[in-house]
């Protein structure tokens, strides 16, 4: 592979902004791809900003009635709120040690930090905030939302960074890296906004479900696992040999039962993340190190502007 399929530069980030055009996004999201079929999902909580404070009509809502305002007239008064006319988009990205790894045109933390981008111009080119947070097994960098173009740059510097930093090596066991982004996330993503998740594949086994809940339940929620075709089957090869630092591992794939147990456990997660967006009933988009982002992307961000207009 070539080093920018290893490592994501600055160039590649900037390039996804001319795919804008073709890829104009919109606020509800859809269930698509082959895993979950093409469904609306329902809109979440719908974000309002105060605009005044009037006399009380007949038919308004008695829950939006000002008291300290009534008290002090002794009339009945109401407040009066504005629809956004926006909604927030938020990109959890992940850039762990999990997604330095891939066999096709390039490693998996490049392809999630390429469709990292690739939405953060969309969402930009039609004058929606926005911003995002990268995390690995660690910590995590947020970068709140915002209507600029420094906003998108100030999260390119931040999967620059985390990206650069990859070095081969072994996960230790631990706690789900996805796990602590999500607990944090709360505290940054305001109700009715658009949550794109990318994340490892095989983040869903230990996945805490109810932190996820609690996001969705207020957000449009777009799932965007993402995986190598090497995860999902196993060549026959006599001498299959594996590579991370300087550890090497080789495997007879000849064997017929080492193959199904592989292909088995790649389809269990798969189905595990079918379950999840069915239960959330939120969009599904896994992607695959064999295809470019816009590839992949393209389908289910037209669905989104023909739901738009």
């Amino acid at each position: 592979m070539s080093d920018a399929a290893v490592y994501v530069t600055l160039d590649s980030l900037l390039e996804e902004r001319r795919h804008c055009r073709e890829l104009p996004l919109s606020g509800r999201p859809l269930h698509s791809g082959r895993q979950a079929g093409q469904q609306l999902s329902r809109l979440r909580g719908r974000g309002i900003d105060f605009d005044q404070v009037r006399l009380y009509q007949p038919g308004d809502d008695i829950r939006n009635i000002d008291w300290r305002v009534t008290a002090r007239t002794r009339k009945a008064h109401t407040k009066v709120f504005n629809e956004e006319r926006e909604r927030p988009v938020f990109i959890i990205c992940e850039q762990s040690s999990r997604l330095f790894f891939g066999s096709q045109l390039c490693f998996k933390s490049v392809l999630a930090a390429e469709a990292c981008a690739l939405i953060a111009w969309m969402a930009l080119a039609h004058n929606d905030r926005i911003g995002g947070m990268v995390f690995d097994a660690e910590q995590c960098h947020e970068v709140r939302p915002r209507r600029s173009r420094r906003a998108i740059l100030q999260l390119f510097s931040q999967l620059l960074k985390a990206n650069q930093a990859l070095q081969p090596s072994i996960a230790p066991p631990g706690s789900e890296p996805l796990n602590l982004a999500l607990r944090h996330s709360r505290e940054v993503i305001r109700p009715g906004s658009i949550l794109y998740l990318l994340c490892d594949h095989a983040a869903i086994d230990g996945l805490s479900q109810p932190l996820l809940n609690a996001l969705s339940a207020h957000s449009d929620l777009v799932l965007l696992p993402i995986f190598d075709p090497l995860e999902a089957s196993l060549p026959s090869s006599p001498g299959l040999e594996f590579v991370q630092g300087q550890q090497r591992l080789t495997l007879n794939t000849t064997n017929a039962s080492l193959r199904e147990a592989w292909a088995a456990q790649f389809l269990t997660r798969q189905q595990g993340w079918q379950r999840l967006a069915s239960r959330l009933r939120c969009g599904l988009q896994p992607l695959e190190t064999s295809r470019t982002p816009i590839d992949q992307l393209q389908l289910m961000l037209s669905m989104y502007a023909r739901r738009r207009h």
